[in-house]
């Protein structure tokens, strides 16, 4: 206790090895669904479902252990929504260009971002950006997210006049999700501790037992990643077409972080008195890092996830909260 105390900060934070780990568990389970959804889109792309599976696992493992070592922040990181989708519809089946070349532009572009991070660029960039626009990216991201979400559990559906119209609410499906929010936000005011961890297992744990979600056990063993490991085609990624690739990944990936660190620091009062994240550069070079380790194995760019601000929520001050998550990306 008294080095995790030491490393992490936990009474400085006014946080315990309790909280954190809850925090930790609430944070993944909240974006573990890019376990699934990454190399479902991937593979679209032609590459092997189960290699960017273990791929997407391990980098997002080594994203939220440099989070939590080195820049000690309970920011969560996994290969991006949205990146992902223009890895696969953009770059390799609109543009036409291989996978493997595809791989190595976001390693050349996590190159850039590292070496701007370590030049402070990237610093000076995010700090230039009036505090409420940062907050707004972040509230971007979510309203993305919450699309996402609602999409997929059938509560809005695709329309050819409006666009998005109402789903069939009386599907299991979109039942579970309207239950699920409301017992998250029952929870949430009534100031329990880990109400989005309790909400999320009270739910599977419910269409388990009402026959609505398949059990399929606890242990198997992991995909080869033979398949995408160091399958990047670096020669490839520096054809002069490709330049405008990597500097739309690199632009991506940098405004993404920008609003997610900022948004999350703020929801967890993390920020210093002008509203700067202290160790910035820390955390801008974990996601830098994990992007270019994330070519190497064999997926799309990683970036920081609005997601943690569920951690955040559940008391989750320190990178303990980020360590917890990077261990249960491996253990799945």
């Amino acid at each position: 206790m008294n080095f995790l105390d030491k490393q992490f900060g936990l009474t400085e934070h006014k946080t315990s090895v309790k909280t954190e780990v809850i925090a930790g568990i609430t944070t993944f389970l909240t974006m573990a669904y890019i376990i699934f959804v990454n190399p479902s889109i991937l593979s679209e792309a032609g590459m092997d479902y189960g290699a960017v599976f273990v791929a997407t696992c391990v980098a997002a493992a080594i994203g939220c252990l440099i989070m939590g070592l080195w820049a000690n922040y309970p920011i969560a990181q996994a290969p991006g929504m949205g990146l992902n989708a223009f890895f696969t519809y953009g770059v390799v089946l609109g543009m036409g260009y291989s996978w493997e070349a595809a791989l190595g532009a976001v390693f050349f572009s996590g190159l850039c971002f590292f070496l701007l991070s370590i030049f402070k660029i990237r610093e000076w960039i995010i700090n230039s950006i009036p505090l409420s626009l940062r907050l707004g990216i972040a509230a971007g991201i979510g309203l993305f997210l919450a699309m996402i979400a609602l999409k997929n559990a059938g509560i809005v559906v695709a329309d050819d006049a409006t666009y998005v119209a109402l789903g069939d609410l009386s599907e299991p499906a979109a039942l579970y999700a309207l239950l699920g929010f409301f017992v998250i936000t029952a929870l949430s005011y009534l100031k329990v501790t880990g109400a989005v961890m309790i909400g999320i297992l009270g739910i599977t744990i419910a269409s388990m037992v009402l026959g609505h979600n398949e059990y399929g056990g606890l242990m198997s063993m992991p995909p080869s990643i033979a398949p995408t490991f160091m399958a990047m085609d670096l020669m490839g990624a520096l054809d002069v077409a490709m330049l405008s690739v990597i500097f739309a990944f690199l632009f991506v990936d940098l405004f993404d972080t920008s609003g997610t660190l900022v948004g999350v620091a703020h929801r967890g009062k993390l920020l210093d008195e002008n509203g700067k994240l202290p160790r910035l550069g820390r955390a801008m070079m974990a996601d830098s890092t994990a992007s270019m380790a994330g070519a190497a194995l064999g997926t799309s760019t990683t970036t920081s996830y609005i997601e943690s601000t569920a951690g955040i929520a559940s008391g989750g001050r320190t990178g303990l909260t980020a360590v917890v998550v990077a261990v249960l990306f491996l253990v799945f």
